[in-house]
């Protein structure tokens, strides 16, 4: 069963000032950089906006005013889905041309904008969306659209003897999927998650942990075999992959919690990423993981734009898709 969203293109619109309504035109060539000859285009996160029908009938209804298309200087109107519903990591494919969102909504500059001078209000900042070029090619009005929704592939790996053999029950890879579904739960954004346990054995992690890189995993977790024992192989293992560290996250946890319980300061626990999957290594404790998540968390979701080439303060995006 095919169950690919579609919606279309009722207008396509440039400019070649910044604060301005853009013209619609009869198509456009999209390259690299995002609409040939518009004023947005460049190498950033922000190439192409978009705004949806939905959206302007509603500010049309309340403020009585007609909107023309190109007025919130969208350069694509669409019809047919409420796009300030999509998430950062979506994509839309429209003919040859394919884009990945970026961003919802954006900062307002109030009467110093030719758009809110002539509109009276602006409703880009809550609902248009900006993306960036994936693909170029050209679009006109009346093109379909193909909507892609994006979401996090998470895996937990749990690594112990006994939990393998079924002696032991594996409690520190529940817990740290039930705090990670919570997070992402928060942020309203898609994902999945499923949990290994294997043997504390390198050969086996290394083959597993090969696999989740190769199906583009964006999350790996692992919990057990950080510490200094002989079964121990989870760091070096994980270094062997060609692991990009980021010192910073486990060095704070340690020094943290090491100041009332020195022995968490001898863990050998690592983050950082491997390709563009972001690699956490946790104890095997359920003490630990809650210990341990709550600090990752805080700066995940500004690792996630960063490995999408997106260069902006997460935050602000963030408050600005939740207002």
């Amino acid at each position: 069963m095919n169950n690919t969203v579609r919606f279309k293109v009722i207008s396509v619109n440039i400019s070649d000032k910044k604060g301005t309504v853009k013209n619609p035109v009869n198509s456009i060539h999209i390259n690299q950089d995002g609409v040939e000859k518009d004023v947005h285009a460049g190498n950033w996160h922000r190439q192409v906006s978009l705004l949806g029908t939905e959206s302007i009938e509603k500010f049309s209804a309340r403020s009585g005013k007609k909107i023309r298309y190109g007025e919130f200087a969208e350069n694509i109107t669409t019809q047919g889905l409420e796009l300030f519903n999509t998430l950062v990591g979506d994509r839309f494919i429209i003919g040859d041309v394919e884009l990945e969102v970026t961003q919802i909504g954006k900062e307002c500059h109030g009467n110093t904008c030719e758009i809110f001078k002539e509109a009276g209000n602006c409703i880009m900042p809550k609902e248009g969306i900006f993306c960036k070029v994936i693909k170029g090619g050209n679009i006109k009005a009346g093109d379909s659209i193909e909507y892609f929704p994006d979401y996090f592939r998470i895996h937990v790996i749990t690594l112990s003897d006994r939990a393998y053999r079924g002696e032991y029950e594996d409690k520190s890879g529940p817990e740290i999927m039930a705090l990670a579904e919570k997070y992402f739960k928060n942020l309203n954004w898609k994902y999945s998650i499923r949990k290994t346990i294997i043997p504390d054995d390198a050969e086996n992690l290394f083959v597993l942990m090969d696999k989740l890189l190769k199906e583009k995993s964006d999350i790996v977790f692992t919990t057990g075999g950080t510490g200094i024992g002989p079964r121990d192989i989870t760091v070096d293992t994980v270094r062997k992959l060609g692991l990009k560290e980021i010192p910073g996250i486990m060095e704070m946890i340690r020094v943290k919690y090491g100041q009332n319980n020195p022995n968490a300061l001898l863990s050998r626990s690592v983050a950082g990423v491997i390709g563009d999957t972001l690699i956490y290594t946790l104890p095997g404790s359920v003490k630990a993981v809650k210990e341990y998540m709550p600090e990752i968390f805080k700066t995940m979701e500004h690792l996630i734009y960063m490995l999408k080439g997106i260069d902006k303060h997460s935050q602000a995006a963030n408050k600005i898709i939740n207002d």
